[in-house]
């Protein structure tokens, strides 16, 4: 073996990395400078551990986690990056559930190491899900290209594709990947769209991929916005005209806008798709399942004023009338043996106190109705007012969530399937990338301060140029491989056409 390569190899092994509990310190009052901010979270006991790097100055940089039983795990520090080793930081959460821990940052500084205020991270009795997906995509993008769909282990750093796109342009294959969804947090059954080249709805049941084409004569457009049904065959979609607006001077940089949309319920097994609101009065979007299957919440905007408006010049007249587009969260009961709707009633009013409402999802108790709310419209992903509130659907209380917001646009979330964490993508960083936030929400309903998803190199969600969109929990992976999906992807000639069924 060539002497540089066993050199290479010495290097990359040992790394550089140390590791030490200084013996003795002085104690410093200021709180250690760190990124990611984990200082003070509840965490769940089956999470990736938490590594953080230490921004201030010093010749050499150590971290401990103290149990309130007295056993300690030290980091392996390379440079001012401190790594928890994982096996015994998995040992360490597993025997300290609905413990507190203590963690001290160390500097060593003219050659005496300093101590950090400590701070605590809370283990909570409850698990997460063990893998999330989402999608990878640049902010601001022309081209549908170098984005995909992808799962990753929370209990560990590994992060697999689910599907990628072209990396490279080609007008004939340039295509989008989109609003992927689950069955009641089971990856078996899942759809995601594929818009532009090789364009369809993607549908997984049992191992088996097809495409659809989602579009019917009697149906205002494709289906956009899925929820599966938690235990029948059938998705909700909401049907849309989309468009965008790119802001020269706004915070918010991107509208995102509905000149016309519905609601449209799509039996998978029938093949069959149903108009299940379609009105010239409302824009409604964003449906989502209650839990038990027997109610379907909605956001619904009354835009009379664009009844009458030809398709021609609907598109310029919704532009100008953006600011005063609001919506509410709507629902309707759901009769699954008729498989009926109700008529839509009102669960939160926000168009009257000029707010709008976007995202409704139900906690997997029925308890809570999770949605985010801005000033207008009902993409929030850049607007930097945007935060998570909550109703309490047994009191009929709305709160915001003071303690999982933050400053910046907090858009689409999800429930754990225990209904004890929630997770959020929110451009609360910078305001430009999209990153997952975790927040545990407890028994009593009480939201707690957000971390953002950990890796690794704790410097790695700072680096990745990509946002993170649509995080889904699941509490099992996808097993359909990538080159199964490409496959049915660019198989146009066998993709299916879905049937209209005419409502009695």
């Amino acid at each position: 073996m060539p002497l540089i390569f066993i050199l290479l190899l010495f290097l990359v092994s040992c790394g550089g990395m140390t590791k030490e509990a200084p013996a003795s310190h002085t104690p410093l009052q200021e709180e250690a400078p760190i990124y990611p901010d984990y200082r003070d979270v509840a965490i769940p006991w089956n999470i990736a551990p938490l590594n953080v790097m230490v921004d201030t100055h010093g010749e050499a940089f150590a971290a401990t986690i103290t149990a309130t039983s007295g056993k300690q795990i030290v980091a392996q520090v390379d440079a001012n990056k401190c790594f928890f080793e994982a096996d015994e930081w998995r040992e360490l959460l597993e025997a300290e559930k609905g413990n507190n821990l203590s963690v001290t940052i160390y500097a060593k500084r003219s050659g005496a190491w300093k101590s950090f205020r400590p701070y605590t991270l809370y283990v909570a009795p409850e698990p997460i899900d063990s893998f999330l997906s989402y999608r990878l995509i640049e902010p601001s993008y022309e081209l549908y290209r170098q984005l995909g769909l992808y799962q990753r282990d929370l209990t560990s750093f590994e992060e697999n594709t689910i599907y990628e796109n072209n990396n490279t342009f080609s007008a004939d294959d340039n295509h989008c990947i989109n609003c992927h969804n689950y069955q009641n947090f089971d990856a078996t059954n899942m759809l995601f769209h594929v818009r532009a080249s090789h364009g369809g709805t993607v549908f997984v049941a049992n191992g088996t991929a097809k495409k659809m084409k989602m579009t019917a004569d009697s149906v205002l457009a494709n289906s956009v916005y899925p929820t599966w049904h938690p235990q029948l065959p059938l998705v909700a979609f909401s049907s849309n005209n989309t468009g965008q607006v790119f802001h020269l001077a706004d915070p918010s940089k991107v509208e995102v806008v509905d000149y016309a949309s519905d609601l449209v319920l799509y039996d998978v097994q029938g093949n069959a798709i149903t108009n299940v609101l379609r009105t010239k009065d409302y824009l409604e979007t964003f449906p989502h399942w209650a839990p038990d299957g027997k109610r379907l919440f909605f956001c619904r905007a009354y835009t009379p004023q664009l009844a009458a408006v030809p398709d021609s010049v609907r598109a310029d007249r919704v532009i100008h009338l953006i600011d005063s587009m609001h919506y509410d969260v709507m629902s309707m009961s759901f009769d699954p043996v008729t498989r009926t709707f109700g008529a839509p009633q009102l669960e939160v009013a926000c168009a009257s106190r000029q707010r709008s409402a976007a995202v409704p999802r139900v906690s997997p108790d029925g308890n809570y109705l999770l949605y985010t709310e801005g000033v207008r419209g009902q993409f929030h992903i850049w607007h930097p007012e945007a935060d998570l509130y909550v109703k309490d659907l047994r009191t009929d209380s709305v709160r915001s969530l003071t303690k999982a917001s933050a400053p910046g646009p907090d858009s689409y979330h999800t429930w754990s399937s225990n209904g004890r964490w929630i997770v959020v993508a929110s451009r609360r960083d910078e305001g430009s990338y999209s990153r997952v936030y975790i927040a545990y929400f407890d028994a009593e309903g009480n939201d707690h301060k957000a971390f953002v998803l950990p890796q690794y190199d704790p410097e790695h969600n700072f680096c990745r140029m990509k946002s993170y969109n649509v995080p889904e929990l699941t509490r099992n992976a996808v097993k359909t491989t990538p080159d199964q999906l490409r496959q049915v992807i660019y198989d146009d000639a066998a993709m299916q056409q879905v049937v209209y069924e005419a409502k009695e």
